[in-house]
């Protein structure tokens, strides 16, 4: 800062530095003031505030990573849906197989009639295996025990799809879908099995090229045989039950999961805000006020640069 005596120097005009000194400085303040006010964010760069930039940083990728694995949670909720939907059909053929075997096990009817609905049942059966092979997301057959896409399959025939639920890589939830068809709801896992009564009438078989299996009827088959049966798909409806309940549970996982996701991104989101974001009633004020020194210290630097004429006194 000029000192006293300073102006009655000509050569060095120590109020003019000083005065341009605070003249750049407000000049730099401004210039900040407006980026703030542009980008809206108080922090623009590292040196704005080192710490908070890089606590901003962290939060910012982590609810990057938070909305990515919300995303992830409702493609994961896509691929059960279609599952369940695929379920709930190979339930309805199972329940009318039930209903065309209480039929045949009267024995009002004749044998004709009774291969006329062994027919049914057995075409019955091929659509749940039908339903299997058209259950398919982005390649990944979901009923058939993983047979082609992804997924980790089980030699218990089923097929384990893990979803990335969380922006931590042990974030993950799994969920284990069993295989649906005729050779995994009527056989115990042997190539043929012997249904309804002791005569081999109606058996199962996954001996077919596919592996599926099949439903096969003879024409001599009895009312005791259709009697028998019964018993046989009501196996298999309480097996379809097991795999709904299975899929109810990953979906009540996930819908937790979409929750739990929601509120992390709100709460990660708000604390990164607290830090970068400029406050604009604040950054206002503050640029009315700059605006104002601006304008005093270019009359400052006016009246310092004019302050050396007054030695012009000195010579007259």
């Amino acid at each position: 800062m000029a000192s006293f005596g300073d102006l009655n120097r000509v050569n060095t005009n120590i109020q003019s530095l000083d005065a341009q000194l605070s003249l750049n400085k407000i000049n730099k303040s401004m210039a900040d003031n407006q980026l703030r006010m542009s980008t809206g964010l108080r922090i623009n760069k590292a040196e704005d505030d080192a710490a908070g930039y890089s606590i901003a940083t962290k939060l910012n990728s982590r609810v990057e990573g938070l909305d990515q694995a919300l995303r992830n949670v409702g493609d994961a909720k896509s691929v059960l849906d279609i599952a369940e939907s695929s379920f709930s059909t190979v339930m309805d053929n199972l329940v009318e197989m039930k209903g065309l075997a209480t039929q045949a096990a009267n024995d009002t009817l004749g044998a004709d009639e009774r291969a006329y609905i062994g027919d049914q049942i057995s075409a019955l059966a091929s659509d749940i295996n039908e339903i299997a092979d058209q259950t398919v997301f982005q390649d990944t057959e979901l009923l058939n025990g993983g047979v082609s896409g992804g997924g980790t399959v089980s030699n218990t025939g089923s097929i384990t799809l893990t979803f990335q639920v969380g922006e931590r890589s042990s974030d993950t939830l799994d969920a284990s879908i069993s295989a649906v068809n005729v050779g995994e709801l009527f056989t115990d896992g042997s190539a043929t099995a012997q249904l309804g009564a002791t005569t081999g009438a109606i058996t199962a078989s996954v001996a077919d090229a596919s592996g599926q299996g099949t439903l096969t009827f003879a024409s001599t088959a009895t009312a005791a045989d259709y009697r028998s049966f019964i018993d046989d798909v009501d196996t298999a409806i309480g097996s379809m039950n097991d795999r709904v309940n299975e899929i109810g549970m990953a979906q009540a996982s996930l819908s937790t999961r979409e929750v739990t996701l929601s509120q992390s991104i709100s709460a990660n989101s708000s604390a990164a805000s607290r830090i970068m974001d400029a406050d604009f009633a604040k950054e206002q004020s503050e640029s009315v006020r700059l605006q104002i020194l601006q304008q005093t210290s270019t009359s400052a630097l006016a009246q310092a640069n004019m302050g050396p004429q007054s030695v012009l006194g000195f010579l007259g």
